[in-house]
């Protein structure tokens, strides 16, 4: 009985890590496949680049904002 135990427990935890792995690499396999091969692998994911590029546009809008604000709203901000 215990072995029966044991071989569905750790049956199933090596099933799991078997999905887990395939769920993970077969998605990219051609990619994989491509850089073995000495090719390139195509499509860089940058998410830094992205987030500077989105940092620069709200610091754009930030300033546009700022350098047109009308003289009440600036006065409404010194009577706050």
């Amino acid at each position: 009985m215990a072995t029966l135990m044991a071989v569905m427990v750790f049956g199933g935890a090596a099933g799991l890590a078997l999905y887990a792995l395939a769920v993970t690499v077969l998605p990219q396999a051609a990619r994989i496949a491509a850089v073995l091969r000495g090719q390139s692998g195509s499509a860089r994911f940058e998410p830094l680049s992205t987030l500077v590029r989105a940092e620069r546009r709200i610091a754009v809008r930030r300033w546009a904002a700022g350098s047109t604000m009308t003289r009440v709203t600036l006065r409404s901000r010194e009577a706050a």
